[in-house]
């Protein structure tokens, strides 16, 4: 029997001749706690004669004045200090001392759950971790493996959890699996925001979506679409939106709660070197003598590509006419390097560059063609780099960059070459451009602010994600 236990100053303790050898088998082979139990329902005791101890999980028989032990406890006795006097204190059992009344809580669990690869939302996903962590959650990012290795979710504190079956249910139970004993799961996107919305059928976990762009009609049809969204829009306990638009969108579909969400992206590194490392990158691109124009991002029909290729052909009567850097790989680029070789365009696809930062900072003008953004990545990095930028007016853009750019019709090819050929032929307008985005970068909501405001809601859904135990601070 373990030292000190309970049998030792029972009051009805007399040794082992009041007691069966299935008694003592039984006590030898129950753990403490359930021989306490187990006595407490055996034998009455006295409201009286009954010890509390402030770290004992249940009431325990005090040791009544002059109580003699029995012969077969007397050696043991003898070696204690305080074992066989009436006058010994009351000492709780060394196994009752080292038990808390008060369980240890575990941190709160996000489940973050992210479809694509994207530099946009995988960033975004990266720095919202990395805050979520900060502030004590315990954070899983489910996504596929590539993200992973791009976005490295796991050095900012995370777990990682493979989840390359975007569809079906392999990629359904490993979300479901994920999330078991979660606080909540945060889906990004519409096919994260299915898979999260099936996974968690029958549970009572909740379950909050970003929205960060609109589907591409190109990987389903417009019904299909729509029908995810109305299943995501009405399984989310809250939708996030990255645009006013994309709100207005989650609510028609039938969101509950749909809120416009600051969506932040971690500014670029400052590239390192000075005039001479501008002049280098210039140099490798062949354009020191000419203008550079930059635009990048995933090789889709979606991107406004066409239209771009469209304005450099208008742009080819300058002298020296300006070469369009593309930086990023997709589907669409032999399609569009056909057209470059067909048409003699000045563009050069440069494929996936690690190096952007120095890519900006070497260019006299950033483009953005999109049929539709949100907060689109290269306007955030452009206007924090000071480069000017010239942008299509589309959904979250006018808001996002205010009077930081300037903002052309989307397919009037025409009219962004007319733009693009007034700002290379004016010094003074572009430096006050670039100054006047860096001053509308300065007004975003930066990184500590989406973690705030992401930490509120996730708060207002799980009660504190914890009783009262503040995720904020």
């Amino acid at each position: 029997m373990v030292g000190g236990g309970l049998e030792d100053w029972h009051p009805d303790a007399q040794g082992a001749s009041g007691r069966t050898e299935c008694h003592r088998h039984a006590l030898r082979r129950t753990p403490w706690h359930s021989r306490t139990a187990w006595r407490a329902r055996r034998t009455p005791v006295p409201r009286a004669a009954v010890h509390h101890h402030p770290t004992a999980r249940f009431a325990v028989p005090a040791r009544p004045t002059g109580h003699r032990r029995s012969a077969p406890h007397a050696g043991r006795a003898a070696h204690h200090p305080h074992r066989g006097s009436a006058a010994a204190p009351d000492v709780p059992p060394r196994s009752l001392a080292r038990v808390s009344s008060t369980p240890v809580p575990s941190p709160p669990h996000a489940v973050q759950v992210l479809s694509g690869t994207g530099s946009s939302s995988g960033a975004h996903v990266r720095s919202l971790t990395a805050g979520l962590v900060a502030h004590g959650l315990r954070v899983t990012v489910c996504a596929p493996r590539a993200a992973e290795y791009g976005h490295r979710f796991t050095a900012a504190g995370a777990r990682f959890t493979p989840v390359d079956a975007l569809t079906g249910a392999g990629g359904v139970a490993a979300v479901r699996a994920a999330g078991t004993g979660a606080g909540l799961v945060h889906a990004h996107g519409l096919r994260a925001g299915m898979l999260a919305a099936l996974a968690l059928r029958g549970r009572r976990t909740p379950l909050v979506v970003t929205w960060h762009t609109r589907p591409s009609g190109q990987t389903a049809d417009r019904r299909t679409v729509r029908l995810m969204e109305h299943t995501v829009a009405r399984s989310a306990a809250v939708v996030l939106g990255a645009s006013s638009d994309l709100v207005d969108r989650a609510r028609q579909r039938g969101a509950r709660d749909a809120r416009l969400a600051p969506v932040a992206l971690p500014p670029l590194p400052t590239p390192a070197g000075d005039d001479c490392g501008r002049g280098k990158f210039r140099a490798e691109l062949g354009v020191v003598d000419r203008p550079l124009l930059l635009t990048a991002g995933r090789l889709v029909a979606e991107r406004g590509y066409e239209s771009l290729l469209d304005a450099c052909r208008e742009l080819r009567g300058l002298d020296p006419p300006p070469l369009l850097a593309v930086a990023g790989e997709g589907p669409a680029r032999d399609v569009l390097q056909r057209r470059i070789d067909a048409e003699g365009l000045p563009v050069r696809l440069l494929g996936h560059r690690e190096d952007l930062p120095e890519l900006l900072a070497a260019s006299d003008l950033a483009l953005l063609c999109s049929p539709w953004e949100a907060r689109p990545a290269l306007a955030q990095w452009a206007l924090h780099a000071g480069v000017p930028l010239v942008a299509t007016a589309v959904g979250g853009v006018p808001d996002l960059v205010g009077e930081g750019a300037e903002l052309v019709p989307y397919g009037d090819p025409y009219t962004l070459a007319r733009t693009v050929r007034e700002l290379l032929a004016d010094p003074v307008r572009r430096t006050g451009l670039a100054a006047a985005g860096r001053a509308q970068a300065a007004g975003w909501p930066g990184e500590e602010d989406m973690v705030a405001h992401v930490l509120g809601v996730y708060d207002e859904l799980t009660d504190g994600f914890g009783n009262g135990r503040h995720l904020g601070g």
